[in-house]
């Protein structure tokens, strides 16, 4: 995926209410931008970090730049946009770059299942197989090397476990699928330790069938894509 204009560069001056952030661009201009991320962003807000910025010509946006990626630690890059990575895990699966999701006939994007829920991929043979895809977006990296998921408590992510335990007790394949948006990042565990509940969850579904794999995204102020598979751990509490 190849950013469609040119992002540019500043550096972080804070990030308030979930969804603004404070940016001075390299040109010195002042601005504030959109934050596309819920989460608690926790280690990649960090005072001073390069960030870049994508400006939209929509005249009807009340906000013009939308925040895509941080620079952490001064030395890592992470795409905190959320609205990325089912778009980097459906070009993977459509250009073969996850081995372990080869050989479906179609995949169709956001269908409903379970309790008013949306699966991010549903992919289906023709012979009637269907394998259920929930993408989850890590950008934590902690001190120990190892990214973590989620970096906030989230009953929406146990419910969607649950969830997926059930298609596999109707017979179907369900895949939980870590997006790795950090380039710091080579090897993915849930975190027990912000969300024991989770990690709970985690387990037990993996004990009645649900596969788990974490795919890496190659990152730059040009393009993102996903390139390679890297180690799922058992959660750290």
């Amino acid at each position: 995926m190849e950013f469609p204009k040119e992002l540019l560069q500043g550096r972080l001056i804070k990030r308030y209410k979930r969804f603004l952030a404070d940016i001075e661009l390299d040109s010195g201009e002042l601005i504030t931008a959109h934050c596309p991320n819920t989460g608690s962003m926790k280690r990649c807000q960090q005072d001073n970090a390069r960030v870049w910025v994508s400006k939209s010509d929509n005249p009807k946006r009340k906000l013009a730049y939308t925040w895509e990626i941080v620079e952490v630690d001064e030395q890592h890059l992470a795409c905190i946009n959320t609205g990325y990575p089912n778009k980097l895990v459906g070009e993977a699966i459509a250009n073969g770059v996850v081995s372990e999701l080869a050989g479906y006939d179609q995949q169709k994007a956001e269908v409903k299942y379970g309790e008013k829920s949306r699966i991010d991929w549903l992919l289906s043979k023709g012979t009637g197989e269907l394998c259920y895809v929930e993408v989850k977006n890590v950008t934590l990296l902690e001190e120990d090397g190892k990214g973590y998921f989620p970096d906030a408590v989230t009953e929406r992510g146990k419910k969607h476990l649950y969830e997926m335990a059930e298609m596999v007790k109707q017979g179907h394949r369900a895949v939980m699928l870590f997006c790795v948006s950090h380039t710091g990042i080579d090897g993915v565990a849930p975190a027990g330790y912000i969300d024991p509940k989770y990690a709970q969850a985690f387990t037990e579904v993996l004990a009645s069938g649900v596969e788990v794999i974490a795919y890496k995204v190659d990152i730059s102020p040009e393009s993102m894509a996903v390139s390679h598979s890297i180690p799922v751990f058992a959660p750290v509490y």
